[in-house]
């Protein structure tokens, strides 16, 4: 469970004080498929990262089992991030370089999980979301959707609790968009993850069970 206690985020851009989080407060129980909205420069980026420890609040408390990602030593935040989340972002972020297989297998590198075993855990991982026959691959002999479907694999090796999502659909045609939240939504159901999308389609959020709206820096709940 994600506990959010008085989470504010503030930075400085040039001579300017930007609020990106103001003293959020939110819980995100075991399990839930979440998708959060809101206009650009609103806060959806910035809160997702404290979701994903990849940033630190100003202010308060961002829980994750207990455990304080604000405030635990970089080494464990570390730890965390590789053990048990899942990142999923809208520009793939693989390398061009190698195959399918050793896009997917990088997540495990810094466990220290041995060769062999990566290389299992990477095909299994290609095998959950469609694409066994594909992990000889590169990057660039796939399509969009495809490579979207790497990405999610890489993400899922780690056998993460959590999977967090910033616009995973934004760089996909309509027929791939929804082949990719229905993929989403089986690994939520099947595989009870806690799934957090931040995106800007409404049709995907409104495939979210909850849904969450965040605006100069605030969140509330949309019915």
């Amino acid at each position: 469970m994600y506990q959010l206690e008085n989470v504010s985020r503030t930075y400085r851009q040039g001579k300017r004080v930007v609020r990106a989080l103001r003293d959020v407060t939110l819980e995100i129980p075991d399990g839930e498929l979440v998708a959060i909205q809101g206009p650009t420069g609103g806060g959806k980026s910035t809160l997702l990262q404290m979701l994903g420890g990849l940033d630190r609040p100003t202010q308060g408390a961002v829980r994750l089992d207990g455990d304080d990602l604000a405030t635990m030593s970089d080494d464990k935040l570390t730890r965390v991030r590789a053990e048990r989340i899942g990142f999923v972002f809208q520009n793939f972020n693989l390398i061009p370089t190698l195959t399918a297989q050793e896009n997917v297998e990088t997540a495990l590198v810094p466990t220290g999980v041995a060769k062999g075993e990566r290389a299992a855990r990477a095909q299994a991982a290609l095998e959950s979301v469609g694409l066994g026959d594909r992990g000889s691959h590169l990057p660039g002999e796939l399509s969009g959707g495809q490579q979207q479907r790497v990405a999610i694999a890489r993400a899922l090796i780690k056998e993460p609790t959590v999977l967090l999502a910033d616009e995973p659909t934004g760089n996909l045609d309509e027929h791939m968009r929804d082949e990719i939240v229905e993929l989403l939504e089986g690994l939520w159901r099947d595989q009870g993850l806690t799934v957090v999308m931040v995106t800007h389609d409404s049709w995907v959020a409104k495939r979210a069970k909850r849904r969450l709206r965040i605006a100069d820096g605030r969140v509330t709940e949309v019915d």
